[in-house]
């Protein structure tokens, strides 16, 4: 059995055009917002007109089931939301692979020993903090989650939820059962370059990366940009500016080949051209494979902030926003994908993931294995994201074999 490639590009072009902006060719699909609930129930619909049961969780997770009810299911998918100005792939190849597995299953009408189940999970990128479904599906989500997550302007996580329809504390009840999954798989763009730089078809993912996210505020002195001379300013931007020549060195004293640290937005106030920036606003995520080094970033970061407030006569503020730890992939599932990718004589190499992903919420209640594809010149989060067909359809075939082989072998 192969996939119908035409078929799941259409699918996934139709897709493409919730949240897309002409603009500038970007989708902009946030979580919980309406071109996000939009494409939701396009996806629901869709499911249930070719024969699959579907239905949204408390959390805004859409599952699509086929099969037999009464054994734990291969479950498969992603994300479907997106960045602002992001790619038609990211996230969404792993739904629609997913779902275009289901299709070819029931056009041959395979006989399934344990169900398949397409999840569509809420909110991964980070509008809130980033994986809010796949916490819920895994049981990690708290009260407090919900009521303290907000995006960075503010705005609460529960009024969104709200917004759409959706009674935040029925996110709580969106767990599942441990012993109603066999596993979990997950078929993702790599976004990144290595497999595309290295011609490399397929990456079998062994673990991926933690992450945390930081919203600081550095606070000085508005004023006039003229009067005020340099030697007397408490020039916010001065103390970002500085920060962001620490990076480097923060990493090189404390972190690994595999750390990042990124400022991602920055917003000065009160932003006018004859004002001193008397506050300034920033993002800061930090990612390493290891918790150890994480928590060693973290405190570099904060002394680093720190003495430079004192140094620009500043005050330092931050949040800390979300916290995931490094994750390993299931051993002996990524040996499983490794021997299938062998059988398949394709050109595939084992690797870790520098991004964060749903799937490592997963390693906690079931068998979780990752499957990249490469990224064209290795963009991602931007407009010209972009994957070969080929690629394309080699990982959904991947995909493909391995749900088969474990819904119609038993335990």
């Amino acid at each position: 059995m192969q996939v119908n490639i035409e078929r799941l590009k259409e699918t996934l072009f139709t897709l493409s055009n919730f949240g897309y902006n002409e603009a500038d060719k970007g989708i902009y699909r946030p979580g919980f917002s309406e071109a996000d609930m939009a494409a939701r129930r396009w996806l629901m619909a869709l499911a249930e007109s070719e024969g699959f049961n579907a239905h949204m969780d408390g959390a805004g997770n859409v599952l699509i089931r086929f099969g037999p009810d009464d054994q734990p299911a291969v479950a498969i998918g992603s994300h479907l939301d997106s960045v602002p100005a992001g790619g038609m792939f990211d996230g969404s190849l792993g739904v629609i692979a997913g779902l275009e597995c289901l299709r070819v299953f029931k056009e041959n009408d395979v006989e399934l020993k344990y169900p398949i189940c397409v999840i569509a999970t809420s909110e991964e990128e980070g509008r809130f903090g980033g994986m809010f479904g796949a916490q819920a599906l895994t049981g990690k989500l708290t009260l407090h989650d919900i009521y303290t997550m907000h995006d960075a302007d503010g705005y609460p996580l529960a009024e969104a939820m709200q917004h759409c329809d959706l009674d935040p504390m029925q996110a709580l009840s969106a767990a599942l059962n441990p012993e109603d999954l066999k596993c979990f798989i997950e078929l993702h763009i790599e976004q990144g370059p290595v497999l595309d730089q290295k011609g490399i078809q397929l990456g079998v993912v062994e673990g991926i990366s933690g992450v945390f996210k930081w919203i600081v505020k550095l606070l000085g002195k508005a004023d006039h940009a003229g009067t005020a001379p340099m030697e007397m300013r408490s020039d916010a931007f001065m103390g970002l500016a500085d920060f962001a020549h620490e990076i480097n060195r923060i990493i090189d004293e404390d972190g690994t080949e595999y750390s990042r640290i990124t400022v991602g937005k920055a917003e000065l106030k009160p932003g006018f051209a004859h004002t001193i920036a008397g506050e300034v606003d920033f993002t800061l995520v930090v990612r390493d494979m290891s918790q150890e080094v994480m928590e060693a970033l973290s405190l570099a970061c904060r002394k680093t902030l720190s003495a430079i407030a004192r140094r620009h006569k500043l005050m330092f503020e931050y949040e800390q926003v979300s916290w995931l730890e490094p994750q390993h992939c299931s051993a002996p599932l990524v040996d499983f994908i490794d021997q299938q990718a062998q059988q398949m004589e394709l050109n595939y190499q084992r690797m870790p993931s520098g991004a964060g992903h749903d799937c490592q919420f997963f390693t906690s209640i079931t068998e979780t294995g990752l499957i990249f594809i490469p990224s064209v010149n290795g963009v991602s989060h931007a407009p010209d994201e972009w994957s070969h067909w080929h690629d394309v359809e080699a990982g959904a075939n991947l995909l493909l074999r391995c749900v088969e082989q474990k819904a119609r072998t038993k335990l």
